[in-house]
């Protein structure tokens, strides 16, 4: 269905009955002899255009469909009808200018974070958390405060395993917001950090404790916690290797390694290059 369309009593059910229930609906009532109507025409249209993975405009000619206007109750034109599942839900009458049309619509419009978190969702359903993380984390950036956005993040964090991240995040979240999923996403945190527990890990940092300086032994334990989706972990061993010794071993390509490793965007990347960088230049 285009996103512009004029309304007739033959498509009357499809747009505001059936299409409604997908997009939101703005209903234009206008007449070939009001010059407000054709002023606020090219406002609707370009409004139209931006928001039209969201949004419908619905233009009905009144002096041809006259039985239409009748049915919502138009008195006065141009008038302006939001609908949605049916239903007229704002609107206004006489002309306006875009600012306020498009805060009248933003209300009823899924937000940046709305789309992005929706986006999101889907990637994760379909098994593709690098993408989602990325999405959720925009979406976080616009918004910090929402938990729906949080929880989305924890579950990329979780995926990828990032269980740290994923830890501090979920601490955030306010007592009000700490329903059902939040205890999930709690259990499976601790099961995680559970199951990083490697035997080879707990050994490395028995020996670490009777040799601090052992850079060989902070290498191989920066390699398990790699394997062990401990990425922000292997990240500070392998700087502080470097930060020792430059030249030291396999450690700058197991950190680059590592960095590469990291889903498109990920603050964690830009953080630990720039370390790098300053060591290196």
């Amino acid at each position: 269905m285009e996103n512009i369309i004029h309304v007739d009593l033959n498509n009357f059910q499809q747009v505001m009955l059936e299409a409604s229930q997908q997009k939101l609906v703005m209903v234009d009532f206008w007449a070939d002899w009001c010059e407000p109507c054709k002023n606020l025409m090219p406002i609707l249209a370009k409004l139209a255009g931006e928001y039209a993975q969201h949004l419908i405009l619905a233009k009905v000619n009144c002096d041809e469909q006259q039985q239409i206007a009748m049915q919502f109750g138009v008195r006065s034109l141009p008038t302006v009808i939001l609908v949605k599942d049916g239903q007229p839900i704002d609107g206004f009458a006489g002309l306006q200018s875009e600012s306020e049309i498009r805060a009248m619509l933003e209300k009823h419009l899924p937000s940046p974070a709305d789309t992005l978190l929706e986006q999101a969702r889907l990637l994760l359903d379909e098994g593709d958390a690098q993408q989602a993380y990325g999405l959720a984390k925009q979406a976080h950036d616009l918004d910090t405060q929402r938990a729906d956005i949080k929880f989305v993040l924890i579950e990329a964090y979780l995926v990828l395993g990032r269980i740290q991240q994923a830890k501090e995040l979920l601490a955030s979240i306010g007592m009000v917001d700490q329903d059902a999923q939040y205890q999930s996403l709690k259990g499976r945190i601790e099961l995680a950090e559970q199951a990083a527990e490697s035997p080879e890990i707990k050994a490395l940092q028995d020996a670490l404790e009777q040799q601090p300086d052992n850079l060989e032994l902070k290498v191989k334990l920066a390699v398990q916690f790699q394997q062990a989706n401990r990425v922000e972990e292997a990240l500070n061993i392998l700087m502080s290797v470097l930060q020792q010794d430059l030249a030291f071993g396999d450690a700058r390509k197991v950190l680059l390694d590592c960095l590469n490793a990291l889903p498109s965007g990920d603050p964690l990347a830009s953080q630990y290059r720039r370390k790098l960088y300053s060591l290196l230049y």
